[in-house]
């Protein structure tokens, strides 16, 4: 102060009180734990946020505050480094008393001739940052499980349509005896059920089909009530809390169906598995509108629910609950605690997977003794409801009146697929050209002197694909009617196949069914060139 006008002096001293109050201010309000340390490592003063982290007493030794004797060395270790070198050092280690994992930095604080004095010692708690980094991780492995059932399906649904096609070929031939018929059905039953259980792995991986359309949420339950009824048995009472007006939600109502009964089914089994006699299990709607993002409070839920307005479905039942250390895994893949009365641990992961390709949310809240409660958070649809379609007359399938004169372009790489469906369409009426990739389509095509009238290929094949082809079929005849196949859902090919104007159908297909979509692209009677 030497030097200065006694004003000056007086100026700076005014100033230095308020500073020196914002300056502890800081100090107590910081969001880290925050301690001043004497040369010893002895606590001189401790914020708020420390003191909420661990006991640390003014005098004591800063060491005392971690959990081992280890960390305590690390300490003492790092707090001769810091005085020596004069450099901040740091370390993590576990706090006593807590077991909560902190992020520990040392700070000297030099005077005016670089004498260090005093430490500041700050504590970073670690565990959210840990718990964030251990939802990425599991986010990551759901992601990678998906992608893996994807692949797997995508094969298996081309093993199963040669499985269901040949089958279904052996069930429409006359002349075979009434026991190979019989063990046709038999395996094209049990194809079916293995299309279910892929349908379910596409699901829980969000590469299935969908179909969606306005669905009035509380009508689709109500038309559901009777069968969920039957699937929870006499010993549970189905209870429905349906908010009104009915909200409306833009899904596909079958896989919305899907939900609900596995959702009901899973109540069940919780319950029997307590072995409760007597239960109720409860569908309630209502709306919600989120002002701010809500956590789902899931470590396999990492997504916060966005701000928005959504239809509100819950499933309730006053079974045990979930126990703490099942409750991270339940919508784990595979994972299951019946294993031995047949549960598949696909139930809950296929919910996840059909809420989340719906565009909504998903959030469990469960205490053991307390049962459990799915919330499920579907966006609002507030468009107007499609008009009802006319009851119409049924007619027979295209399939079972050749269409004479017409010709098909099939691409396929299975082979056994390919020559199925060759069969059934040449059956049909049909003249086939085929094909096992889209290069030798191309050339058949373009060796082909008479029109194309339809191409049907699949999409994910060795060289060009399905989509590539088309569009330079449609070079040479634009406005091609199009079927393209595929194992994947048409949301996870990558493709924008609407752009294409085609027709899409998922593997394993039925034959008759591919044939009777065929007949309606394709006019019945062949419309003739007008001769010049």
């Amino acid at each position: 102060m030497l030097g200065l006008a006694p004003e000056r002096v007086d100026m700076l001293a005014r100033l230095a009180a308020p500073m020196e109050a914002a300056t502890g201010a800081v100090f107590e309000h910081a969001g880290a734990g925050i301690a001043i340390l004497d040369r010893v490592g002895c606590v001189v003063r401790a914020n708020r946020a420390l003191a909420a982290l661990v006991a640390a007493e003014v005098g004591q030794s800063a060491a005392l505050m971690f959990e081992d004797e280890d960390a305590a060395a690390r300490f003492a270790a790092a707090l001769r480094a810091a005085l020596l070198a004069k450099a901040e050092q740091g370390f993590t280690a576990v706090l006593a008393g807590s077991a909560r994992p902190v992020q520990v930095t040392l700070v000297p604080l030099a005077e005016a001739d670089g004498r260090v004095e005093a430490l500041l010692l700050r504590l970073t708690d670690m565990s959210v940052q840990r718990g964030l980094e251990q939802q990425l991780a599991d986010a990551r492995k759901m992601q990678a499980v998906g992608q893996l059932a994807g692949g797997i399906a995508h094969d298996f649904n081309n093993l199963l349509a040669a499985i269901s096609a040949a089958a279904e070929s052996v069930t429409d031939r006359t002349g075979e005896s009434p026991e190979t018929v019989e063990d046709a059905r038999e395996i094209l039953q049990a194809a079916r059920r293995g299309a279910d259980l892929v349908r379910q792995l596409l699901a829980f991986g969000r590469q299935q089909t969908l179909q969606p359309r306005p669905v009035e949420v509380n009508a689709a339950i109500r038309g559901l009530s009777g069968l969920l009824g039957r699937l929870l048995g006499r010993s549970v009472r189905l209870e429905l809390d349906l908010e009104e007006p009915g909200r409306v939600v833009r899904a596909d109502p079958g896989q919305l169906d899907q939900i609900l009964v596995n959702l009901a089914v899973n109540a069940r089994d919780a319950m029997a598995k307590a072995g409760e006699q007597a239960g109720v299990v409860r569908f309630c709607t209502t709306h919600a509108t989120l002002l701010r993002p809500v956590e789902s409070g899931h470590a396999l839920l990492p997504e916060p629910i966005p701000a928005g307005r959504y239809v509100l479905i819950q499933a309730e039942d006053g079974g045990p609950g979930i126990l703490p250390e099942v409750l991270p895994r339940i919508f784990e893949p595979f994972f299951t605690t019946r294993r031995g009365e047949g549960g598949t641990g696909l139930g809950l992961s296929t919910v996840l997977g059909i809420v989340r390709q719906s565009g909504g949310y998903l959030a469990v809240d469960s205490a053991p003794g307390a049962g459990a409660r799915f919330s499920i958070y579907l966006p609002r649809w507030d468009g107007a409801l499609p008009a009802a379609e006319p009851v119409r007359a049924v007619v027979p399938s295209p399939a079972a009146s050749p269409v004479q004169g017409r010709t098909l372009l099939l691409v396929d790489d299975e082979a056994p697929v390919r020559r199925l469906a060759e069969r059934a369409f040449a059956k049909a009426g049909w003249r086939v050209l085929a094909a096992e990739d889209g290069e030798s389509a191309l050339a058949r095509a373009e060796a082909e002197p008479g029109a194309l009238d339809l191409v049907i290929s699949d999409v994910i094949m060795p060289g060009m694909d399905g989509a590539a082809l088309l569009e330079r079929l449609r070079e040479a005849r634009p406005g091609l009617p199009a079927i393209l196949v595929s194992g994947y859902a048409a949301e996870a090919l990558g493709h924008e196949l609407a752009a294409l104007n085609v027709v899409f159908i998922a593997k394993p297909y039925g034959l008759k069914d591919l044939v009777a979509r065929a007949g309606e692209l394709v006019p019945a009677e062949p419309v003739l060139p007008v001769s010049s």
